[in-house]
């Protein structure tokens, strides 16, 4: 049985000397290979704007051309969202598969996407894209025989027969049902609300470590936990937004949560389509923001987190950053310099620094105390055992002396109940 043609030709055009075009066509190569797609050529073109009608200009199109059959490419990949009239005329030139950097990202999406509401989120983001393109894409479609993007083989067919009303409708039967989930979801944040516990939510590009650094934190301070979240070295792994709740040696808790990874131009279509995930990300208490410090583009890559952070709404949170995979670097660690932990998840080095940073962000309304408590409410001593960090227990002739660090609207709430009471560090 012959073996599909899964090699492709990546194009890119740089942009008034783009910094970051050599590094933004090397994260295309590698969303290729995550479709299981090899790379067998790479054709760029410096210009000062891109050509409308076909993207590049017509000496490149002749010789892209020419690049693709003596390589033997089936699909040319283009680094930048091509409209409905650039895909046509594309299509039309080069007698190739054609397709873009956006759908290459929700093709990543559709297969790694595991939970009802990850899957309803992509196909709404991949209707929406192929809605204006449906001309363009009959032509793809046709060629490659399934898919609106890469997988799904079998399901071109499908798709060629949806008309525009049908997409429309499946759209909006699909956004009814994300509402359903979207509903569920902000009750149960609510519910967690209610509770007082603060919610940190760990954030950052695509591959810099977070499922790792919340299987670290889960390992180091929940042992007995099997709560473990997916962790591999590969593009977008973690889709789902998994939440876990960190109980500390001194009583304090938080809730922990992984978000799925930032890159760069991430389709708008997928913003919009996971705003209702990443609203975990804009009610949060604290940011953790995991930085693959090896990677030489690790500022690039912070700031087209914060971008992506600012789209939605989250650019108020407050935020700390952890370097991870810095024993692939030559800087010192672990280390903390103000708001940044420098670190390796991979050697355990630097945990117990980012949650200390952690903690003292989001338990800053906690009072160091020493109270007395009459024997007759012995319920309070049980209660503070729970929910404070008691340092030290004494009992007196007029009940019981603890020496402890407490949320100051428990210390509040029960004051007046205390015989004895001094607060020794607000």
């Amino acid at each position: 049985m012959e073996q599909p043609n899964n090699k492709a030709v990546i194009v890119g055009v740089n942009l008034n000397d783009r910094p970051d075009f050599a590094y933004s066509m090397e994260e295309l190569g590698n969303l290729a290979q995550a479709c299981d797609i090899e790379v067998a050529g790479q054709l760029t073109q410096n210009a000062s704007k891109i050509n409308s009608s076909h993207y590049l200009g017509t000496g490149k199109i002749d010789e892209l051309s020419a690049l693709a059959e003596q390589v033997d490419a089936s699909t040319i990949i283009f680094n930048d969202e091509l409209s409905p009239s650039q895909l046509r005329n594309l299509e039309s030139s080069l007698q190739k598969r054609v397709i873009d950097r956006t759908i290459l990202i929700l093709d990543i999406f559709a297969e790694r996407a595991r939970t009802r509401e990850a899957q309803l989120q992509v196909e709404v983001a991949k209707l929406q894209y192929m809605l204006p393109r449906l001309v363009g894409l009959r032509e793809s479609l046709g060629r490659q025989g399934g898919g609106s993007g890469l997988k799904n083989k079998g399901a071109g067919e499908t798709k060629l027969e949806l008309d525009r009303r049908r997409i429309e409708e499946r759209v909006t039967a699909l956004q009814d049902e994300l509402e359903k989930l979207v509903a569920q979801r902000q009750v149960q944040r609510k519910q967690r609300r209610k509770t007082g516990v603060p919610v940190v939510c760990l954030v950052g590009y695509t591959n810099a470590g977070k499922s790792s650094v919340m299987n670290a934190v889960l390992e180091r301070y929940m042992p007995d936990t099997n709560k473990q979240v997916l962790a591999k070295d590969m593009l977008f792994a973690t889709l789902e937004t998994s939440v876990r709740s960190i109980e500390l040696p001194d009583n304090k808790s938080f809730l922990l949560t992984d978000t799925v990874g930032f890159v760069s131009q991430l389709p708008h279509y997928l913003v919009k389509a996971f705003r209702s995930t990443l609203e975990e990300v804009a009610e949060a208490d604290l940011l953790v923001q995991i930085v693959d410090y090896s990677n030489p583009e690790f500022e690039r890559h912070i700031e087209v987190t914060n971008t992506t952070l600012k789209e939605i709404g989250a650019d108020g949170v407050p935020m700390i950053y952890a370097f991870n995979k810095s024993d692939l670097t030559d800087k010192p660690y672990p280390l903390t310099v103000e708001n940044k932990v420098y670190m390796s998840v991979k050697e355990r080095a630097g945990l117990e620094s980012l949650v200390g940073l952690v903690k003292e962000r989001v338990f800053q309304d906690y009072v160091e105390c020493e109270v007395v408590i009459p024997f007759s409410e012995g319920r309070l001593v049980s209660y503070f055992n729970v929910n404070a960090n008691v340092q030290a227990t004494e009992y007196e002739e007029n009940g019981t002396r603890l020496r402890m660090e407490c949320k100051r609207a428990d210390y509040e709430k029960f004051k007046h109940l205390f015989v004895d009471t001094a607060v020794t560090e607000a």
